[in-house]
């Protein structure tokens, strides 16, 4: 209903029967789930995708690699116990062989140093890579802040990037006070 010309409110008077989940559980629940989502499909550290729920609404954001690894996101969700509705604010990254290619570089320049090869050996908790455009931004979580310099470092060394933004967060330390 959401996405309807002419509909600015809906009414939802419906309710879903069985145990109520609180949306505190339910956010770690598919944050957990969203996590593993598409992992055997190689390309799960080319996603970022944010959970937020409200009152059983759940709303996706950040970045998809492709539509395929999008509609995957919203399906999980969508079919998953204790969510009444899906807003989705999912972006999927611009299709461009050289944002593939610059994608793959920056990975092997992640990865492929031995100071941060820890994180490619848990698939649920790899830095996370989105380009658009030849801009690339960093997402996950690491366990210190030279974890997070080098990565931006690494990232920013790849021919072909204009620019780099580190969202990637320091396991510890509040995100408000990250530089």
């Amino acid at each position: 209903m959401r996405k309807a010309k002419g509909i600015t409110a809906v009414r939802n008077l419906i309710e879903v029967a069985g145990p109520l989940i609180s949306d505190k559980d339910l956010q770690a629940k598919l944050a957990e789930d969203l996590a593993y989502d598409r992992v055997g499909w190689g390309d799960a550290a080319f996603n970022s995708i944010t959970v937020s729920v409200d009152h059983g609404l759940v709303t996706l954001g950040g970045h998809a690699r492709t539509d395929v690894d999008k509609d995957s996101a919203l399906a999980l969700v969508a079919t998953t116990r204790g969510v009444k509705d899906v807003v989705d604010e999912i972006e999927v990254d611009p299709v461009s062989i050289m944002d593939n290619q610059i994608r793959m570089e920056v990975a092997r320049a992640i990865y492929g140093y031995s100071f941060l090869s820890k994180y490619a050996v848990d698939p649920v908790k790899p830095i996370r890579i989105s380009v658009q455009n030849g801009h690339v931004e960093l997402y996950g979580l690491v366990d210190s802040q030279a974890d997070k310099d080098a990565a931006f470092m690494r990232a920013n060394g790849v021919p072909g990037v204009f620019s780099v933004k580190n969202n990637i967060q320091v396991a510890g330390q509040p995100a408000e006070t990250q530089k």
